[in-house]
């Protein structure tokens, strides 16, 4: 196997009596789009500063291709960086911005045009060199800071949440971007963001963060459909996390005691407290008694492909959550009783503290 392109190693970071991260260990593949999620405040962009030499660490180490690079400098790492609001030099044009780099590491010009040529390629705003930053929109300035962070063909490329300050409709465009610029490039992307659409959208993996330490590891389809923990399934897709007790299994079904109803459910489990996971959308409503739960519509959303509606259940602390298509019925109105169903399969249990 080879070498990882970026190794986290025993990573603590304290900032007085602060602890931003928690003895975080990561490998980075070469090539890999992985993406550090997590809410505010959870230690994402400070590892993002470490790897990228802003911050040293208070303890452990940070290698790139194999070589410890903990108290060495920013500008003499192999990386770059692009920040959440892109700042451009105002009194130089796109041309100027992009180039600014290779002109302080004395490149030839020749060099410096073939590259600074191919990196507006690469982000598809060819003809705009001479262009200056106030006659570019908010879109067009993150493909050029993209544009001047990839000039320098860094070993790897620093993304602290470069879309956020974006409209909906840009965020969705530069999304496609992003993935082509990674996949025609072939270079490491490490990309912070809070936003668990665009995680599960972009990565190759994903490293979801909760208080300083990296909750869970994996593929976005393995962290969406196999959460390894309540945080992440409630983070990641906003899933119903609802406590239960396992009664007893058999022959791989176990039984559910819920909000005094038995449930059974095609998951293995053992005896005593428990979460069922369930998410949004395979939960299903029906105006009949027959269901596995009953409750009272609290909530009602409409999400142009269809209505989110939150349900009380009874004995239930949380409104139960639920996405349903738009298949030209009437929605269910505030105040209507409705049952509750999901399949058997279409769930996960997770182990849970008593009490």
């Amino acid at each position: 196997m080879s070498e990882p392109r970026v190794r986290v190693a025993g990573v603590t970071q304290r900032f007085g009596a602060v602890t931003a991260l928690r003895g975080v260990d990561l490998d980075i593949n070469p090539g890999e789009f992985l993406t550090l999620l997590g809410p505010s405040g959870c230690g994402k962009t400070t590892l993002l500063r470490i790897v990228a030499g802003f911050e040293r660490p208070t303890e452990g180490s940070v290698l790139l291709e194999g070589r410890d690079v903990t108290r060495v400098p920013p500008h003499r790492r192999p990386v770059n960086m692009v920040f959440q609001r892109p700042t451009l030099f105002p009194h130089l044009d796109v041309r100027g911005n992009v180039a600014f780099g290779l002109q302080v590491a004395r490149m030839k010009r020749a060099e410096i045009d073939e590259r600074v040529t191919e990196a507006l390629r690469l982000v598809r705003l060819e003809g705009y060199e001479r262009r200056r930053s106030h006659e570019l929109s908010g879109g067009q300035m993150q493909r050029i800071a993209l544009a001047r962070a990839l000039v320098n063909r860094p070993a790897v490329l620093l993304l602290d949440e470069p879309l956020s300050a974006l409209d909906l409709k840009i965020r969705l465009e530069m999304e496609v971007e992003l993935r082509r610029v990674h996949r025609e490039t072939g270079a490491t992307f490490v990309y912070v963001t809070h936003d668990q659409r665009e995680a599960l959208a972009l990565s190759d993996r994903i490293a979801v963060f909760d208080e300083g330490r990296i909750d869970q590891l994996g593929t976005p389809d393995e962290i969406y459909s196999a959460p390894a923990s309540a945080f992440a399934a409630r983070f990641v897709g906003d899933a119903n996390v609802l406590p239960v007790e396992v009664t007893g299994s058999h022959d791989g079904t176990t039984m559910l005691l819920i909000a005094g109803a038995t449930v059974q459910v095609a998951k293995p489990g053992e005896p005593g407290p428990a979460w069922l996971v369930l998410r949004p959308e395979v939960v299903r409503l029906a105006a009949t008694a027959d269901g596995v739960l009953h409750g009272i519509v609290r909530d009602l959303a409409f999400r142009g492909t269809g209505f989110t509606y939150r349900v009380e259940v009874a004995g239930v602390a949380d409104l139960v959550k639920a996405e349903v298509s738009a298949d030209g019925s009437a929605p269910f109105e505030i105040g209507a009783q409705v049952a509750l169903r999901f399949e058997p399969r279409a769930c996960t249990l997770l182990p849970r503290e008593p009490g």
